[in-house]
């Protein structure tokens, strides 16, 4: 008759994955951690998120909500777009030794990203524009106007805040997934997780 000590022994040896004999076990090898005189298997867990329903006070809010979903997932692809680009680009450029040779190659970038994008950029809403402003905060960790001033300088960066300040946009809005952006940030947790 076994023991509890090599019971303990054996349930140890079966939860490391050591074979008994020469056959291997089957099932999952999981790891154990030994509090007092118990053997708790430990588990990673993926992350998991809990979305409830959510009820609106009115139609009209409703509304307002599937208007943000909507402008959301026409920005937040072109968001995560300029965020890999932007790490693409970073990159590139801190080989690159010469102001000069970097001054062209920002050159070449632009007209390639104007070239790419600019027709999908120019059919956003004002909204939506306002919102990718958000997100490319978001993605890069940078605002739009320092991503402006980095990559082309001082003063096209403030040619464009200024106008976009006549239109109503600020490129040096930052994102506040805590503040006034929480729902935009839990619209794109759930775009994230393909729950929408």
């Amino acid at each position: 008759m076994l023991s509890y000590r090599h019971l303990l022994i054996v349930v140890i040896i079966i939860l490391s994955g050591i074979p008994l004999s020469s056959q291997e076990i089957e099932g999952t090898v999981v790891r154990a951690k030994i509090i007092g005189s118990d053997t708790v298997p430990v588990f990673k867990l993926s992350q998991v998120i809990v979305v409830g329903d959510r009820i609106f006070e009115s139609r009209r809010e409703e509304r307002r909500h599937s208007r943000l979903v909507r402008n959301v997932k026409a920005a937040y692809p072109y968001a995560k777009l300029a965020g890999m680009k932007f790490e693409k680009y970073n990159q590139k450029l801190q080989e690159v030794e010469s102001e000069a040779e970097k001054r062209h190659m920002m050159r070449q970038i632009e007209d390639e990203l104007l070239e790419e994008f600019e027709d999908d950029l120019r059919s956003l809403t004002f909204s939506q524009g306002l919102i990718l402003i958000k997100l490319i905060d978001r993605e890069t960790q940078h605002t739009s106007y320092d991503v402006l001033k980095d990559f082309r300088g001082m003063f096209r960066a403030v040619f464009w805040q200024s106008l976009g300040r006549i239109f109503g946009y600020d490129l040096r809005t930052e994102y506040e997934p805590y503040g006034e952006d929480r729902m935009i940030e839990h619209i794109v947790i759930l775009i994230e997780e393909g729950a929408i």
